[in-house]
C-alpha cells in the first residue's frame, strides 16, 4: 500500500491512459502479479477482488469499471463528474497511514454511488480544511474506508520521491537526451482534429456567455419608450450574436465529426513530424530509478524504527550518504567491512547502528566478488 514500483510502460506517443491500461498494463499484472487470493476465496466471497489498479480522473470510466469488476479487479479513481456536497455532519474524524507510514487524521464520509451504467460503487469524500470535498469512487467493496482513501493518496508516493531525487541528487542528469525516429504507422492525433475539437470549445465557452448575459438583462425601473427601446435593442444585438456562434458551433461539429481523431504519422506534413527521446540508455535509467525508490525507501523505514523524530528519516539517510568511511577488505575472512564515521549526534549514531545491524543480517556478497558485506560505526 505505499506505491512501490512494479514495472514501467514507456510510451512514444500517449493514447490515453484507458487503453494502456487495459491493453497493457492489466494483462501484464493479471500475468505477473503473484496470487493474493485463491480461486476457493474469490469463489466463497462475491465482493473479494484478486488486485486493486488507482489511477487518475484521466482514467474515469463507468465501463471500464464494469470490465474490470467482472475480472475480479478492484479500482480506485478521484470522481469525474461528483454531484452536490454532502451534509458536513456526515464526515467524522479518521486515522490513516500515509505511504510513508505516518499516522495522519482527515475527515471522511462514505456512501453508496450509482454510476450512468448502473454499477454500484463506494463513493468516499475527503473533506478539507477549507471543506471542499475530494469524491473517491472504488469497487474494493472489502476493505475500511480509511483503507481506500490511504491507498489513492499512495498515487503520488513515486512522484513524490522523484521530485525529491531530482532536488537532492540531481537524478534527471543520468538521462539520454538523443533521438530516435517513431514508426510512420504509430497513431497519433489527427492535427486538423484537435484544431476543430479547440473551435468546438471555444465556440461553446463564447455561447454559454452571452446565453448567460442574455438572461440577465432586465427591463428595470419605469417603463419608459426610451427604456424599452434599449432593452429591446440590447436582447437584440445578443440574439444575433447568440445565432450566430450557434451556427458557428454547429459547421465547427459536423468538420469535427467528418475529420478522423487519430492518423498514422506518416500522414503528418513533414513539419509537424515528431521524435521521441532515445531508449538506448532510458530503459537502464528507468530501472536505476526504480531500484533507487525501493532502496531508499526501503532504508528510511529501518532508520525510522530508532528515530523520535519520524519525519528527519531522509534528512538522516542523506547526511549518512556524505559521510566518510573506511573501506577495509579481508580476504582471509571474506568480509568488506564499511566502517562509517560518527554522525553530528549521539541519537543519529543510534540510528545508524540500527540500519548497520539491519544491514548486515542480509549478509549481502558485494558484487564480482565472495567478500560479505559488513556496516559498522566508528571503532565498534
Amino acid at each position: 500500500m505505499d506505491g512501490q514500483p512494479f514495472f514501467l510502460v514507456n510510451k512514444a506517443v500517449d493514447p490515453g491512459l484507458l487503453q494502456v491500461l487495459e491493453n497493457e498494463i492489466v494483462p501484464r499484472l493479471e500475468k505477473d502479479l503473484p496470487a493474493l487470493v485463491t480461486p476457493e476465496e474469490l469463489e466463497n466471497n462475491p465482493y473479494l477482488h484478486r488486485f486493486t489498479i488507482i489511477f487518475d480522473r484521466e482514467g474515469y470510466s463507468p465501463e471500464f469499471m464494469k470490465r474490470m469488476k467482472e475480472k475480479r479487479i478492484a479500482c480506485i479513481t478521484y470522481h469525474k463528474h461528483p454531484k452536490e456536497n454532502w451534509s458536513i455532519e456526515e464526515f467524522s474524524a479518521q486515522k490513516i497511514s500515509s505511504f510513508a507510514g505516518n499516522s495522519i487524521e482527515v475527515k471522511l464520509a462514505e456512501r453508496g454511488s450509482l454510476l450512468s451504467n448502473g454499477l454500484w460503487v463506494r463513493e468516499v469524500r475527503r473533506l478539507s480544511e477549507n471543506e471542499h470535498q475530494t469524491s473517491i469512487l472504488s469497487t474494493d467493496y472489502c476493505s475500511d474506508l480509511t483503507i481506500v482513501a490511504c491507498k489513492m493518496a499512495s498515487r503520488w508516493s513515486q512522484e513524490n520521491f522523484f521530485k525529491y531525487m531530482r532536488e537532492h541528487y540531481n537524478l534527471d542528469r543520468l538521462s539520454d537526451y538523443s533521438l530516435d525516429e517513431i514508426p510512420d504507422t504509430t497513431q497519433v492525433v489527427n492535427p486538423n482534429y484537435r484544431q476543430l475539437d479547440s473551435e468546438v470549445k471555444r465556440y461553446n465557452a463564447k455561447l454559454s456567455r452571452l446565453l448567460a448575459e442574455f438572461g440577465s438583462v432586465h427591463l428595470e425601473g419605469k417603463i419608459e419608450e426610451t427604456l424599452i427601446e434599449q432593452y429591446q435593442k440590447k436582447k437584440e444585438d445578443l440574439q444575433e450574436k447568440i445565432l450566430e456562434i450557434q451556427k458557428n458551433l454547429s459547421v465547427a461539429k459536423e468538420e469535427r465529426k467528418k475529420t478522423k481523431h487519430h492518423i498514422p504519422l506518416g500522414a503528418l506534413p513533414e513539419a509537424q513530424k515528431f521524435s521521441r527521446l532515445s531508449t538506448k540508455t532510458k530503459h537502464l535509467v528507468d530501472t536505476i530509478k526504480m531500484v533507487a525508490y525501493r532502496a531508499e525507501t526501503a532504508m528510511v523505514n529501518l532508520l525510522r524504527e530508532a528515530m523520535a523524530r519520524y519525519h528527519d528519516g531522509r534528512s538522516l539517510l542523506r547526511s549518512i550518504y556524505q559521510t566518510d568511511a573506511d573501506i577495509l577488505p579481508n580476504e582471509k575472512e571474506k568480509t568488506l567491512t564499511v566502517r562509517l564515521h560518527h554522525l553530528a549526534n549521539p541519537l543519529s549514531d543510534d540510528a545508524l547502528r540500527h540500519l548497520c545491524k539491519e544491514l548486515n543480517e542480509t549478509e549481502v556478497v558485494f558484487p564480482g566478488t565472495e567478500l560479505r558485506l559488513i556496516y559498522i560505526l566508528g571503532t565498534n
